[in-house]
């Protein structure tokens, strides 16, 4: 068998894993590049094999870093089924359409304002593109064994993270793989753990956060006070976040602290039609999430949900305290970059990250502490004060990926850490090797692996 690590090799976006074996071909992924130019280049260009000859796909899970090129490898040619949980395919069908969305508003906006080099500026796909792509998504159950191609089965394994969120069991010649996908938190506030390891004998695993331990300290008090003082300040609260989990997460520890006095009284509001629409979801899907229907209602009642683009407008020309929850997560494009542009240069105000900003983004620089952003071609004064949420990653830390490697029944042959930056990803290595005794490696992007059920461990 064969492994190509095309994507999420070296960094933490585009997820692209290719498995060859006898002539069959089957991917696992297909995310979009995000975060600095030269990694969002590649979204560009040709896929690194030809989507024709595939002969199946899956997917871990519906964030864009792991979906959000399936519209390309539609355009390509790839005509064949792609297989993802129920719930994956529900948030697909809000995903993919709303990258497409913003693709076409963004070019339009450039195209009016002058603010692009290219003429005309163009989106990578269209919302069409996404529309038809969905057409090619097909349901596989946890725990359900299927063959995607002759001599290639794989089964879905609860991995947390977010709602239908799954590791990827492989089997083909003899060889058990084992994708991890992202690897959910056992003390989430709204997941489920992620269920033990099968006996593999390779394992891919997430990197994203392998340098580093989540705080102890709850992100909801952290969260409180920098609303307390941006309240008191007159200012406005605007908190960037990813539309699928984190902004329900975000909802609902809001609503715990308004039902204890923790919090001021000022509106919330929900600026993202697809967060709006996620929140719905969760209700559906009560069997993969903690919260019970009190809390569901509660979480969903939190927000004065904004919908239209003149509701919008709206919002970014208001003054008085609030709290504005709006995509995107890493500030890389949507409707909260018109709220940061407004709310910016005003130092009453404060802009509240909740999660993982990767290299490149608006999110990381302003964490960096840039004073100065760039939004729509004009340079933006950032005087208002930038938060990073502790503890509100739905990502496993160090500590939680190694605890969730000793679930394994044995040691794998092999372990592969991707989905990181490199310092992340060295530093799990050593991890593993020291503390477990594995042998572990961070491959290339590009690099081809060959596995063997004969390699010694």
């Amino acid at each position: 068998m064969k492994l190509s690590f095309l994507g999420a090799a070296g960094t933490v976006t585009g997820s692209k894993y290719l498995v060859e074996h006898e002539g069959r071909r089957v991917l696992i992924d297909c995310g979009l590049f995000q975060g600095y130019k030269n990694l969002r280049l590649l979204n560009w260009e040709p896929l690194p094999f030809d989507p024709r000859k595939l002969d199946g796909v899956v997917l871990t899970h519906a964030h864009l870093d792991h979906s959000g090129a399936v519209p390309r490898l539609v355009q390509q040619g790839y005509g064949g089924r792609i297989h993802a949980t129920p719930a994956s395919i529900e948030l697909c069908g809000l995903l993919l359409p709303d990258s497409a969305r913003l693709q076409e508003e963004d070019a339009e906006y450039a195209n009016r304002h002058g603010s692009s080099r290219h003429k005309p500026a163009l989106p990578l796909y269209t919302e069409d593109d996404a529309r038809n792509a969905l057409d090619q998504l097909e349901p596989l159950d946890f725990g359900v064994t299927h063959r995607v191609a002759p001599g290639i089965e794989v089964q879905l394994r609860p991995a947390g993270h977010i709602l239908g969120a799954s590791s990827v069991e492989l089997r083909c010649g003899g060889v058990r793989v084992l994708f991890s996908g992202d690897v959910g938190r056992p003390d989430d506030a709204i997941m489920f753990p992620p269920v033990s390891l099968p006996e593999v004998d390779y394992i891919v695993l997430e990197s994203t956060y392998g340098d580093r331990q989540h705080p102890t300290d709850a992100a909801e008090v952290q969260l409180a006070e920098v609303i307390a003082r941006t309240v008191a300040r007159g200012g406005i609260v605007v908190i960037p976040a990813f539309a699928v989990g984190r902004a329900q997460t975000l909802l609902y520890l809001l609503s715990r602290l308004k039902a204890r006095g923790a919090m001021a009284d000022v509106p919330v509001y929900l600026n993202s039609p697809m967060a709006i629409d996620m929140t719905d979801i969760y209700l559906r899907h009560r069997a993969q999430h903690r919260l019970t229907p009190d809390e569901c209602a509660a979480m969903c009642r939190m927000a004065r949900m904004v919908r239209t683009t003149d509701e919008s407008r709206v919002l970014s020309a208001l003054r008085e305290p609030a709290v504005i929850v709006s995509a995107s997560g890493m500030a890389t494009g949507g409707r909260v970059l018109h709220h940061l542009k407004a709310l910016a240069p005003d130092p009453r105000n404060s802009i509240v990250f909740a999660g993982y900003q990767a290299g490149g983004t608006r999110g990381a620089r302003l964490v960096a502490g840039e004073r100065t952003i760039r939004i729509f071609g004009q340079d933006v004064a950032v005087n208002a004060e930038v938060v990073s949420l502790q503890g509100m990653s739905a990502h496993a830390d160090a500590g939680q990926l190694v605890d969730w490697l000793r679930t394994a029944p044995r040691a794998p042959k092999r372990v592969f850490l991707t989905h990181g930056e490199p310092a992340p990803a060295d530093l799990l290595r050593q991890r593993i090797e020291s503390e477990l005794g594995w042998a572990a490696e961070v491959p290339r992007l590009g690099q081809v692996i060959n596995l063997s059920v004969q390699e010694s461990v």
